[in-house]
């Protein structure tokens, strides 16, 4: 119906899954990125299929109700934050329905109780409550790269590019990032240190990671480099150390041509090699290689709902898998007999026991390995020990969810709850309606909003026997 380069007026009356507005004109659908449900906008299509297009947003001829300014200078071109144009209470309307209607279509689960987000009005910014909460993220990556006229510059990359946007001080992260973003660059720059360049893997800072402790205020910087040292290394540590809250300060190496950020080596040039902070009252040590949550006190929040769903009296033997650094696994210790813990990545398992020690928690244990290859052959090896018929497991599983070896050897461990927490809730719902068919009924499901501004939303779901 449509070509390339047609420019024509629609009404977005939907939103896609990643954000995008959804238009039909005569049955042919367009996906508009940038638009809100109630716009009205001139769009060009910039790519047309049979019965649906994708088109840009020219202008906006009549703006939505939702609709709100962003208050990112970047917003449009940043692919971080792909729903800043809509109001907050619109965002947690879209994530609740996007939950919802997945574990329905995908999971065809009905009868269920589905609890309200539990959303951030708490970090709203003052005077923009409507825009939603900003300066939550307690952790940030920046790429590094040159700018057309050859200037250092660092940002995020624009959507699904690997083309920087130049910003310094993204408004979802913390004050101390523009500081530290500009010693670093203010440093190459007088010591001739080139940025990465990954088309011809030349130069030398690839990335800067930085920490900061959202109730200890301690604050962590480790640059990727290509090679193996920076010259004049001295001189940026003695910038950096003028930052207040500054703890740690370390090298990471990767020589690797790959979009990895991390590599494996860590050089320490100042500090104990970690930083430490809280969720709740459980204290965590971090490091640079450690998985912790960018937001702690949604995920404060997130950690009390799988606790409530875990209904544990303190008699309870629990397996969490894909536990990370013992985060959830150490909050489950406080209430319940025994926990293990399991993790692929070994030195998150390093964290996580020496997380128990200095929170005096003695009943867990951790076992580093594939959750989908640890657990079975544990289970064969061990199937009459009383560990492997648990009262409880909680699964917090990467974006693709649970392999069905590791969801088929849950079923024979038999536990009366297991309490999911997801961060995609497409694959919750492929594994809810798994365990369904083998005898678990989903109970209720609470999505947590962790991440405001964008489309990612985690959810906490209770499955029980079905008896």
């Amino acid at each position: 119906m449509f070509k390339k380069n047609d420019v024509l007026e629609i009404e977005i009356t939907d939103q896609g899954t990643t954000g995008e507005g959804i238009g039909k004109v005569s049955g042919y659908t367009l996906f508009v990125k940038d638009t809100v449900i109630g716009d009205v906008a001139k769009v060009k299509v910039m790519k047309a299929k049979k019965n649906y297009a994708f088109a840009r947003l020219v202008e906006i001829v009549k703006p939505s109700k939702y609709r709100v300014e962003p208050l990112c200078p970047v917003a449009k071109s940043c692919g971080g934050c792909q729903l800043q144009a809509m109001n907050y209470q619109q965002q947690l309307k879209f994530k609740q329905e996007k939950v919802f209607n997945n574990i329905r279509r995908i999971g065809g689960v009905e009868d269920f109780v589905m609890k309200p987000i539990m959303g951030m009005e708490e970090l709203c910014v003052k005077g923009h409550e409507e825009n939603g909460p900003f300066h939550y993220r307690n952790k940030a990556q920046f790429p590094v790269g040159r700018d057309k006229e050859g200037k250092i510059i660092s940002g995020f990359y624009a959507g699904r590019t690997h083309s920087i946007i130049s910003v310094n001080d993204c408004l979802l992260g913390t004050g101390v990032n523009k500081t530290v973003m500009d010693i670093v660059k203010m440093y190459m720059t007088l010591e001739g240190v080139k940025p990465y360049d990954e088309v011809t893997h030349k130069g030398v800072v690839r990335h800067v990671l930085i920490r900061e402790g959202k109730h200890t205020g301690q604050v962590m910087v480790c640059i990727i480099i290509n090679g193996d040292k920076l010259p004049q290394v001295d001189r940026l540590v003695e910038q950096l150390l003028k930052v207040s809250g500054m703890t740690d300060i370390s090298l990471n190496i990767n020589k690797e041509k790959s979009n990895v950020i991390l590599g494996d080596k860590i050089i320490n040039l100042y500090g104990p090699g970690y930083i430490e902070d809280y969720i709740g009252d459980v204290k965590f040590r971090i490091s640079p290689l450690s998985f912790f949550q960018v937001n702690p006190v949604q995920t404060e929040k997130l950690y009390s709902k799988a606790m409530e769903y875990a209904k544990l009296t303190g008699s309870e033997t629990v397996w969490d898998l894909y536990c990370g650094i013992g985060s959830i696994s150490l909050f489950l210790a406080k209430n319940a007999r025994k926990v293990i813990g399991v993790e692929i990545v070994e030195p998150a398992v390093e964290d996580a026991k020496v997380n128990a020690r200095i929170n005096n928690i003695e009943n867990v244990d951790f076992i580093s390995g594939a959750a989908e290859d640890v657990v079975p052959e544990y289970f064969q090896k061990h199937k009459d020990a009383p560990e492997c018929n648990p009262d409880v497991i909680v699964v917090d599983p990467p974006r693709k969810g649970c392999d069905e070896k590791l969801l088929n050897t849950m079923v024979l461990m038999a536990p009366k709850r297991i309490v999911y927490v997801s961060c995609d809730s497409a694959t919750l719902a492929r594994d809810i309606k798994w365990l369904s068919d083998k005898g678990y009924k989903l109970v209720e499901a609470t999505p947590c909003d962790m991440f405001g501004q964008s489309v990612h939303v985690e959810t906490v779901a209770l499955l029980v026997q079905n008896l």
